[in-house]
């Protein structure tokens, strides 16, 4: 099989932004933010070169307009794309619009309109829940045939490089004790992919429906306060453990992009109801990883999964979502849920790797953690690996700041941490 190769130098060698790949961001070089699409090392500004599609959508700086036109227009623009970074012909005009992609910011790619996260990685659940209730009872009896899930805050989902503060809230004390007001000590990330859809719903839609409303995936980092989240789940589940910030990958990879790396869901240990069923595959095998990097020290990579262990896709977790007749909207994002593997070395959060901050990790310099410091930056990364070349979704990083100050108000009210 010949590989097609783009005519950008960069775009030729081990990167993460191949011509197979073209992701969609939107980036900043200091005349404005604008659409972009990666391509090695470099950003070609879309909305300057004859892409064949009405200007219009590409003068806001966000992909919303393009999601909003529909499936088949996204496959013009990406063989359009393809043409204009593939064919020599097309160099004299393309070049003088492509931006060193380290000479800009990137920022978030879309609009985000409302933003639903689930719990839907089989091993993630089981260890929680081990930890939590003991392993006898570690899965809840409806999880097997429903995807869990919540509706979280799209007012805190951010770009990667945002810094992210140390939440305040109500920890449980011990035993039967008060609770007291104080920041969390158990703060935590969640290794996720969040799916981005590009397609508004009015009613309910099937699987195969919903695969296609799918624009394009994201890394995903839930930030969880793990402390605080243990006082209040109890009977509504998470709010304010999960509130503080979800930082996004900054790039958008296409489900054409990914397609060739479709592969089942797991088998079945309960034949799921038939909405649910899959038509065709509908994960992915793309592998993913974890480091940490303590403030200014070397990174030490904690955990390796792959996307491929979920046990509930995308698009069913999409489709059960429309079932109760809620209008998905151009913009909303799904949170997978936690990708954990079934080995110590691949589960996606501190929570599982420190079981419950029994069994701390040892980074590379010595260090040990239960659960982050700050000053720490989780960075993740993520790639689907084909045959001389790889899809690549480049670096979801944050970096934790320490809790903010109590204001003046909360002092004089004798508010103590």
């Amino acid at each position: 099989m010949t590989v097609i190769k783009s005519w950008v130098p960069s775009a030729r060698g081990a990167t993460d932004f191949p011509i197979q790949n073209l992701p969609y961001g939107v980036f900043d070089d200091g005349k404005g933010p604008r659409t972009g699409v990666a391509i090695g090392d470099m950003i070609l500004d879309v909305g300057a070169v004859d892409h064949g599609l009405d200007p219009a959508m590409f003068r806001a700086p966000s992909w919303n307009a393009i999601m909003s036109a529909g499936p088949t227009v996204w496959s013009a623009l990406r063989r359009k794309l393809t043409e204009l970074l593939s064919n020599e012909a097309c160099r004299a005009s393309v070049e003088p619009h492509l931006i060193p992609m380290a000479n800009t910011t990137l920022l978030l790619p879309f609009e985000v309109a409302e933003y639903t996260d689930f719990y839907a990685g089989k091993n993630h659940a089981f260890n929680v829940g081990s930890i939590v209730r003991g392993p006898e009872n570690a899965l809840p009896p409806n999880w097997l045939s429903i995807p869990i899930g919540y509706n979280g805050r799209a007012s805190s989902v951010v770009v990667s490089g945002t810094p992210v503060r140390r939440p305040w809230g109500q920890l449980k004390g011990p035993d039967d004790a008060l609770p007291r007001f104080a920041p969390s000590a158990r703060f935590d990330f969640e290794l996720e992919m969040g799916a981005i859809i590009g397609q508004a719903s009015d009613g309910m839609v099937s699987v195969a429906e919903a695969d296609q409303m799918i624009f394009g995936y994201v890394l995903l980092n839930d930030w969880s306060a793990r402390d605080i989240q243990a006082w209040e789940y109890q009977p509504l589940g998470p709010f304010q453990a999960k509130a503080t910030a979800t930082t996004l990958s900054p790039w958008i990879i296409s489900r054409e992009a990914l397609n060739p790396f479709r592969v089942a869901t797991p088998e079945r240990e309960r034949p799921l109801l038939p909405y649910l069923n899959e038509p065709t595959p509908m994960l992915y095998d793309i592998e993913l990883e974890v480091a940490l990097a303590p403030d200014g020290k070397p990174e030490t990579v904690i955990t390796r999964t792959n996307y491929r262990e979920m046990y509930y896709a995308a698009a069913q977790q999409l489709a059960h979502h429309t079932t109760s007749g809620c209008p998905m909207r151009v913009g909303d994002l799904l949170g997978s849920g936690t990708i954990s593997g079934s080995t110590r070395e691949s589960r996606g959060s501190l929570l599982e790797l420190s079981w419950g901050g029994r069994e701390p990790l040892t980074l590379q310099n010595g260090e040990e953690r239960r659960f982050l410091d700050d000053g720490d930056s989780v960075v993740m990364r993520g790639a689907a690996k084909g045959e001389g070349y790889r899809i690549g979704f480049g670096e979801c990083v944050g970096t934790v700041l320490p809790a903010i100050e109590l204001p003046d108000w909360a002092k004089e009210q004798g508010q103590k941490p």
